[in-house]
């Protein structure tokens, strides 16, 4: 069964976002019987479907894994998507507990106008175990400045995918992602250059030398990253953890069956209007 990663935003932190320097928009992921799971739809993300051509009312399940903007601005539009700008009652958000509720200064990130327009609405805390439109998932702790943010292990019939959502490194947290075949890392930082809550390059290398998956995938990209180059900094990471290590850029696709592979979207700069109707 297909298991398909489109990248739509490959940058992270509040400079990127702020400038778009690379898009913030999340992943986008077709699983099973062609079911769609936008993960962490931040700044960006309306943009970069427009630019597929991807339908947002295609998309049936939305997880947003804590409440910092290059996480969540675009939710309540997806929201929109999945219900048919609020008139069909579907589809299901994951969310953490700052996102849904809110929690001390943060969040909530969702009006309740959208909470009550999606049919099902789930707050996540480490250590669920999800059916997300028939894909098994599992969700994993982080130390992040939101305390109540996750992590992913997506249970694909090709091998566990994981989605190591923001968070600074330590033992424990890489050993909850151990038996993934692809791990994607939030690598906001090059080099050694940590900054509170983030992983720096090396921390990946850390990271990837306890999990051993088989491919490990950089996301999340600073500013100052992007400026050291992310693809040198993926490639001295793959000859120091001896795993496959590769920086994607956005609107890349990842297909994961029994090889990985890699492609890039098709862009379009013409107006593009889908035919939805609830």
């Amino acid at each position: 069964m297909v298991f398909r990663i489109t990248f739509l935003g490959t940058g992270g932190g509040r400079h990127t976002a702020m400038y778009q320097t690379r898009c913030t928009g999340g992943m986008l992921v077709e699983h099973g019987d062609g079911k769609h799971l936008h993960i962490d739809p931040g700044p960006g993300a309306l943009t970069q479907m427009k630019r597929i051509h991807y339908d947002l009312t295609r998309t049936d399940s939305v997880i947003v894994s804590h409440a910092h903007p290059d996480h969540y601005s675009d939710a309540e539009s997806v929201i929109e998507g999945i219900t048919f700008g609020g008139w069909k009652k579907r589809g299901h958000l994951y969310g953490s507990p700052t996102v849904i509720n809110g929690e001390g200064a943060l969040g909530p990130c969702i009006s309740r106008y959208h909470l009550k327009t999606i049919e099902k609405v789930t707050v996540l805390k480490p250590g669920d175990v999800l059916d997300i439109d028939g894909l098994r998932a599992e969700t994993c702790r982080s130390d992040h400045s939101d305390p109540t943010n996750i992590g992913f292990k997506f249970h694909s019939s090709n091998g566990v995918v994981s989605y190591v959502s923001d968070t600074s490194y330590s033992d424990e947290i890489a050993e909850q992602y151990k038996g993934s075949r692809v791990l994607i890392l939030p690598v906001t930082t090059p080099d050694d250059l940590r900054i509170p809550y983030h992983l720096c390059t090396e921390d990946a290398v850390f990271f990837i030398e306890r999990v051993r998956p088989e491919l490990a995938v950089f996301i999340h990209l600073g500013i100052v990253m992007i400026k050291r180059d992310p693809e040198k900094q993926a490639l001295e990471t793959e000859k120091r953890a001896g795993v496959r290590t590769i920086s994607v850029r956005d609107l890349d696709i990842m297909d994961v069956g029994e090889s990985i592979s890699f492609s890039a979207s098709e862009t379009y700069d013409d107006l593009w209007i889908p035919n939805s109707s609830p």
